[in-house]
């Protein structure tokens, strides 16, 4: 590893630090608001069906905005976009702790959704960018990762601590701080970026293609749950943005002159196989807190703090890992490290799987488990991300992060609908045959081991997919003869420094 000059250092750390938080608001955001749900709908006056909607309405904008988010950062550029960003974000969290009415809370959750989108993707490319040693780059991303795991973790145990002393607005209220902070700070940190460089073009119609065509899948997965996957407003939603997410492809591959989502990126084996790899990690992974706090509260009779303090020990684990992933992915390789963290992690699900039930101990049943599964996925994610983001050229390092980031998104959706799905049907199932309640503690844990066993299954086939589709090198295939260096659809490009944002500050960016 070489070693940087300190005023090096010292931005490094800076980026690290900008990038950190912008990701920690964005995916606490996503935990936190869900333990005040009861005190939201009793104070703005939400019907049962459209309180669900709190959540939905952030988390349909999120996804559905990724892939664009991703994009206008190479478009405009890091700073202006991290800026733009935050300044959504926060302001829209002002906004939900203030709100009045159901209506512009929910107007104020979607525009924390869009600000989130443009965000997330730029956090990633900061890093990329401004960490070229392979080493500290994948220490950087470790650190990036345990701070997401941080925020998920936090955000049930910090809603239910502000729920009891402050009141269910302090739950918005809490990261505006962070957001005002970063705003503050990014202009001295984030480097301007070349004016004078020519910008592309961008695909307004392949922007609109692909962000309805994700919300009408997200939204058809996530409304499964209640309306059932058989539903003609689930069917239709999936129909049509399936339909959408198709024409999408066409356009960017035939009609669009700069397209979104340049198709050949995924030429580059360690992308493609990265972002494959990401969706099964995440079928299996990101419904883990929602059904282990059920799991506490339905089986157990915790209550929502109780359950968020249940789930911190996994939490912590998944920190470690994190932050241990790092030199292990450069040491290992990214593809070995890959399969090694996604065994460790379907290990701590199969025994989740194996030793939850009404009669069984906390400590035995959840803890142990847990905090392997958690140390073995959250580990995993570190050299998914080396490899999702190999040898794309810095013109294209947003739509690298927005890509990845859009797969994670997807697949917790996805994950989130089909596991819960599972769950209620083999309880129910099991309830017919015992002559028991479906709510009764052992149908539901009955139906919980069960989806813990498919989590399982989806780690498993992701260390499969990892070890026989991940190159053996970092950075993919072998370039075509004849086609441009550093570009993966074979255009050529003249050189940009907009999305770069790695001059150190005091250059061109510290102005």
């Amino acid at each position: 590893m070489s070693t940087p000059s300190p005023v090096t250092r010292r931005h490094e750390l800076l980026t690290l630090t900008l990038a950190c938080a912008g990701s920690f608001v964005a995916i606490m955001d996503a935990t936190i608001v869900s333990v005040a749900l009861p005190d939201i709908r009793a104070t703005l006056g939400f019907s049962p069906s459209a309180l669900t909607w709190v959540v939905n309405a952030y988390t349909l904008a999120f996804a559905g905005f990724l892939l664009l988010g991703g994009r206008c950062a190479d478009v405009f550029g890091l700073r202006r976009m991290y800026l733009a960003g935050t300044a959504l974000f926060t302001v829209a969290r002002l906004a939900g702790g203030f709100a009045g009415s159901a209506e512009l809370l929910l107007v104020a959750r979607a525009v924390q959704g869009l600000g989130g989108a443009l965000l997330m993707p730029v956090t990633l490319s900061l890093l990329t960018t401004t960490f070229t040693d392979p080493a500290r780059k994948a220490k950087a991303l470790g650190t990036w990762s345990a701070v997401g795991a941080i925020g998920a973790a936090a955000g049930p145990v910090l809603g239910g601590v502000l729920m009891q002393w402050a009141g269910w607005r302090s739950v918005f209220f809490v990261t505006v701080p962070i957001g005002i902070a970063a705003m503050l700070a990014a202009p001295a940190v984030i480097a301007r970026g070349d004016r004078s460089a020519a910008r592309p073009r961008l695909d307004f119609v392949g922007a609109t293609l692909a962000t309805a065509g994700l919300v009408g899948v997200v939204y058809g997965v996530m409304r499964s749950a209640v309306a059932g996957w058989d539903s003609a407003e689930v069917l239709g939603a999936l129909v049509g943005g399936a339909v959408l997410l198709v024409l999408f492809l066409v356009h960017q591959a035939k009609w669009a002159r700069d397209p979104l989502l340049s198709l050949g990126v995924f030429r580059l084996r360690a992308v493609s196989s990265g972002n494959v790899v990401m969706m099964l990690v995440g079928l299996g992974f990101f419904a883990s807190p929602i059904l282990l706090s059920l799991y506490l509260q339905d089986v157990h009779g915790y209550t929502p703090l109780q359950a968020g303090l249940g789930y911190l020990p996994v939490g912590v684990a998944m920190f470690a890992g994190a932050k241990f992933a790092g030199a292990v992915s450069v040491r290992l390789g990214p593809r070995r490290a890959t399969v090694l963290y996604c065994l460790v992690g379907a290990a701590g699900f199969a025994a989740l799987a194996a030793l939850i039930g009404a009669d069984r101990s906390y400590l035995v049943s959840v803890l142990v488990p847990g905090a392997v599964f958690g140390f073995g996925t959250a580990s995993a994610f570190t050299p998914i991300t080396l490899a999702a983001t190999t040898g794309v050229p810095a013109h294209q390092n947003g739509l690298a992060a927005g890509l990845l980031n859009t797969v994670r998104q997807t697949s917790s959706a996805v994950g989130l609908a089909v596991l819960t799905t599972i769950s209620a049907g083999v309880a129910a199932s099991w309830s017919a045959a015992h002559q028991d309640g479906p709510d009764s503690p052992g149908a539901l844990s009955h139906g919980y081991s069960v989806a813990f066993a498919v989590s399982a299954a989806c780690v498993v086939v992701a260390a499969i997919a990892a070890a026989t589709l991940m190159p053996r090198v970092p950075g993919g295939s072998p370039r075509a003869p004849g086609r441009a260096t550093g570009s993966p659809d074979g255009r050529e490009r003249p050189p940009r420094t907009e999305s770069s944002g790695t001059a150190p500050a005091g250059r061109d960016g510290g102005r």
